[in-house]
């Protein structure tokens, strides 16, 4: 996590953290799919930081627990060396049905929010929604991309992006999936979300094209501990994609 300090002095931290960063915690490759590069970092004038995803380019789609009132946020833009600088945001919008104690509880709720950003990203790519349909199958295969940490409570291994491959575990439904590393099933430490990662887009599969089917909410450490590399959980879109689709048309997208 990001110390909390002013937005100016964010920007130096950031560029430090992210020279010798890895994100999503574990051995991980950098992405290689122009989808999961439409994953963005988002932080916080209290010291949060969290990915989101860009699915226009004055749009990013995150965890609602990111965005919470109170604070300031703004976009990380990178530019071909990697340099960051910082974008301002316009409007964010929660979904009505978001309860931050349920995320705090791992419990269902309606974790997502948009941000609308004062200005275009220039580089960044976009993403697309899943559809609304289909069924999730233990087993089933996601990408998660996320700018989180590598090593839980080493703030300096976060801010660079990195994706893992994980499955889904228990009994996945549209209020909830729960994802694990295939080579760990959650026992013993392996890859998964971490913090920073919250709001990261989950990808799925379908027809060839990775396709955004959900973003992270939680996560736990092996056997369900308290941490990272355990299970991570993911707010499915399925249930909430027809308030993304409107709520970007008044946001005017």
């Amino acid at each position: 996590m990001i110390i909390a300090r002013p937005f100016a002095a964010l920007a130096a931290l950031i560029l430090l953290c992210c020279a010798h960063a890895a994100a999503m915690v574990g051995a991980t490759k950098p992405p290689g799919d122009d989808a999961t590069r439409a994953a963005v970092l988002l932080v916080g004038s209290k010291g949060t930081s969290c990915t989101g995803v860009a699915i226009a380019r004055d749009l990013v789609l995150t965890a609602g627990h990111c965005v919470l009132p109170g604070a300031d946020y703004k976009l990380v833009e990178f530019d071909a060396a990697h340099v960051p600088a910082l974008k301002d945001t316009a409007a964010i919008a929660r979904h009505p049905d978001f309860d931050v104690t349920a995320v705090l509880r791992h419990r269902v709720t309606a974790d997502v929010a948009l941000v609308k950003l004062a200005a275009p990203m220039k580089g960044t790519s976009l993403a697309q929604l899943a559809p609304a349909i289909g069924k999730t199958a233990p087993g089933d295969r996601f990408v998660v991309a996320g700018y989180g940490l590598a090593v839980r409570g080493d703030g300096r291994s976060g801010g660079k992006l990195r994706t893992a491959t994980l499955v889904a575990t228990g009994q996945p439904g549209s209020l909830q999936l729960r994802l694990v590393d295939p080579a760990t099933k959650g026992e013993r430490p392996g890859l998964g979300a971490c913090t920073g990662d919250s709001g990261a887009p989950v990808f799925r599969d379908i027809g060839g094209t990775l396709v955004v089917a959900g973003v992270v909410a939680w996560s736990t450490g092996p056997k369900q501990s308290d941490g990272c590399g355990g299970l991570t959980g993911v707010t499915p879109l399925k249930r909430y994609r027809a308030w993304i689709v409107e709520q970007a048309a008044r946001m005017g997208r």
